[in-house]
């Protein structure tokens, strides 16, 4: 192979990045297409004949009049970028003092790269096809394999372009059927490829990573819009949903994902409108968007999940590396996890519209091409929203059912008809208890909706009468044995057993083929179930646990707390929860937890208190060593106990006598831990296992600057934490 002696030195291409990015100025969609052509006309070029110097510097200046060409002729045709690129490609090379015959070539290329006329020299060839490489995924989106390999053998003229595409977007299809590694249970620890862990099929799986690219595509149009002044409700709340549809254990079912895909093709229709209309209004001319802002929907379900499969994780990680691609599902998991909390507050009459933003500016940053220390800040930002979307949601619930307070819960049933309700949604609960008063039928928490029992206007009902079983993950066997209807109002449904699939139900965005949805909090089947059903046919035992320690509950005896730490009756506090899950290791936190000395507090929150809140912890001069927080999304108050703590003792978090020991399962906790390392919060244990997309290189940039670690045992992990 015969290569061009003149290599291009790497501060002329660096030079030549940075004309390009003044000309293209705030305009990252065109930046990143061009860095992203120029990476691959490398590569192809390290297969091929041909100067370095001239593909270079092509690939980097080959679009250079698209932006001239809106503001001549209203149009990004390649008919007129041919004709307004050479000239400015030839004053950003002369400037640069790039030889003549060098110049003429490239103008050449840059006049000819959309249609191929009159000229087709090996620098030519290489870079018509890195920028075809570049735009197959957006323009053949849902494309066969065989069609796409046809497509291929056509319009590619290098052998390596051809093959580097086949390989791409050709073989990738025939070796893979899905990718998902968004939970701690992730399949060998690598990811899910045959079916999910948690039950989502290939197809289920395709639909939601298409859910959120056509999400970001809604987005790239919404931040743009937001960028003159212009915002849409609709659009806002929408996009909250479908980043929450796709969190683990929510969504199964693929004609309901189907239906918010076409409504995500709307909304971003509308979405686009109301960015042109605000250019012509401010006198500009709309940028031309591409890649998700310009995906349409296939015409069956067939065709979604085709195109699903097109744009999952391998094919980013085969582009990006896995780095990258980690860091980029890290911030999109956050995201998904916060947009629970903020559909939660939302639905209870709580909005931020800097959150909204937020949401549109990061969906929109993922379309883009940054670097890992770029990434790494977005990932902390969404942790610093989140703090506001978790503070929006305690208020939403606080305000509507008043400030959590200690009380004991029951654990064993009692006699009667019986509903038991699941998930985190305390509106559905209480408009359960309201629709089911006065009907003899006795309702029961369930996993995370323990804590309801703590607020003052839902533990008013008489007929909210205990909490029935433990974690999520138990449901199966749990919700076989109870004699009534289970209503799931969020995350962490699994497949039902044939037995009680006839009388569970969903609401909201939960979904599971074949079980029944009830829409708008309309729950009369759910009750006709529940009378339909046996019950409990006797009372069980009396035996309660202790909930209610919100931040106000614990900062009202504040002065207690702090006064038993100045005199030493306790020495130090652990902070012990989060998610729950199946995956062996989590009895972890059980022993953890019965191995805390007597002289420390336990804090705790989320189903992962399952592990260890039936056992008897006793107390320090009346405060109970072990306090339940409430769920996931009471970190805030956690947070704020501690803060307050930090205060009164004159010192930062990381200066408190406190160890955080977090366990993790799905992206809520995700968003969580983002914002915990947003606040500087050092030396977290976090497990069973770390997560199968923090590749080693990013884990070695948060052990540097946060030293979080995984857990090892219960007694070098106690004695490490005391010291």
């Amino acid at each position: 192979m015969e290569c061009d002696k003149t290599r291009q030195p790497a501060e002329v291409a660096d030079r030549l990045i940075r004309a390009m990015k003044d000309v293209f100025g705030s305009d990252r969609r065109r930046i990143t297409h061009a860095l992203k052509v120029w990476q691959v006309a490398r590569e192809i070029l390290a297969e091929e004949s041909g100067s370095e110097r001239v593909v270079e510097a092509a690939a980097i200046l080959h679009d250079i009049g698209i932006q001239e060409a809106e503001r001549r002729f209203g149009s990004s045709a390649g008919c007129y970028q041919e004709i307004e690129g050479p000239p400015i490609a030839r004053r950003i090379m002369q400037d640069l003092g790039l030889d003549e015959q060098t110049i003429e070539h490239v103008c050449r290329i840059v006049g000819s790269h959309h249609s191929a006329r009159d000229i087709d020299t090996p620098e030519f060839r290489i870079l018509w096809d890195a920028d075809w490489m570049v735009n197959i995924p957006d323009a053949f989106a849902g494309q066969s394999k065989d069609k796409l390999e046809r497509i291929i053998n056509k319009v590619f003229k290098t052998k390596t372009g051809k093959e580097k595409a086949v390989n791409l977007f050709v073989k990738r299809k025939e070796r893979m059927n899905m990718f998902c590694y968004q939970c701690e249970q992730t399949a060998k620890g690598r990811g899910c490829t045959v079916s999910g862990v948690c039950g989502k099929d290939p197809e289920t799986a395709a639909l939601q990573d298409l859910l959120v690219y056509a999400t970001k595509g809604l987005s790239m149009y919404a931040h743009k819009a937001r960028e003159l002044g212009v915002r849409d409700r609709d659009v806002d709340v929408f996009t909250t949903e479908a980043l929450f549809t796709t969190i683990t254990n929510v969504n199964f079912d693929p004609e309901r994902l189907r239906g918010l895909l076409i409504r995500a093709a709307v909304l971003r229709d509308q979405a686009k409108r109301l960015y042109e209309e605000a250019c012509r209004e401010a006198g500009r001319t709309p940028e031309t968007l591409s890649g998700p802002a310009v995906w349409m929907p296939a015409d069956d379900l067939n065709g979604l999940i085709q195109q699903g499969e097109e744009i999952g994780i391998p094919t980013r990680k085969e582009a990006l590396g896995e780095d990258v691609t980690g860091l980029q599902e890290l911030i999109t998991y956050g995201l998904k996890g916060m947009a629970a909390y903020a559909d939660h507050a939302q639905i209870l009459g709580r909005e931020d519209d800097g959150v909204y933003a937020f949401f549109h500016e990061a969906l929109n940053f993922l379309t883009e091409t940054h670097t890992a220390e770029e990434l790494t800040a977005m990932a902390l930002k969404c942790g610093e929203v989140n703090l506001k979307v978790m503070e929006l949601l305690d208020t939403a619930n606080t305000g509507a059912y008043g400030h959590p307070v200690p009380t004991p819960v029951r654990i064993e049933p009692i006699r009667g008809k019986a509903i038991l309700i699941s998930g985190h949604d305390l509106k559905d609960l209480k408009a359960l208890l309201e629709q089911t008063e006065g009907k003899g039928i006795n309702v029961y928490t369930h996993g995370e909706m323990l804590p309801a029992h703590g607020y003052p206007e839902l533990k008013q009902y008489k007929h909210l009468v205990g909490n029935y079983g433990g974690a999520w993950q138990d449901q199966r066997k749990e919700f076989d044995a109870f004699p009534g209807a289970i209503l799931m109002t969020t995350n962490c449904i699994q497949k039902p057993k044939e037995t009680y699939k006839a009388r569970i139900f969903t609401t909201g965005l939960v979904a599971w083929p074949g079980v029944i949805h009830v829409p708008d909090q309309q729950f009369a089947p759910v009750i006709e179930a529940a009378l339909e059903a046996d019950g409990f046919q006797e009372d069980g035992p009396d035996k309660t646990i202790l909930v209610g320690f919100g931040h106000n509950a614990v900062l009202g005896v504040a002065d207690k707390v702090i006064k038993a730490v100045k005199s030493g009756a306790i020495r130090h506090f652990f902070l012990i929860g989060g998610c729950d899950g199946a995956r062996s290791g989590r009895n972890y936190y059980t022993e953890l937890a019965k191995a805390v000395p007597k002289d420390c507090i336990i804090m705790t929150l989320a189903c992962g208190k399952y592990r260890f809140n039936k056992l008897e912890f006793g107390d320090i001069q009346g405060i109970p060593r072990l306090l339940d927080i409430g769920q996931c999304n009471d970190a805030h108050s956690a947070i704020q106990i501690a803060a307050a703590l930090a205060n009164a003792f004159d010192t930062d978090v990381n200066g408190l006598p406190l160890s955080m020991v977090i366990s993790w399962y799905e992206q809520k906790a995700v968003c969580i831990l983002l914002s915990l390392l947003h606040l500087g919060i050092r030396n977290i244990r976090l497990g069973p296992t770390l997560p199968a997309f923090v590749t080693p290189a990013v884990l070695n940039v948060l052990v540097e600057h946060f030293n979080i670690m995984p857990n090892s045992t219960v007694e070098e992990d106690l004695a490490a934490m005391l010291g």
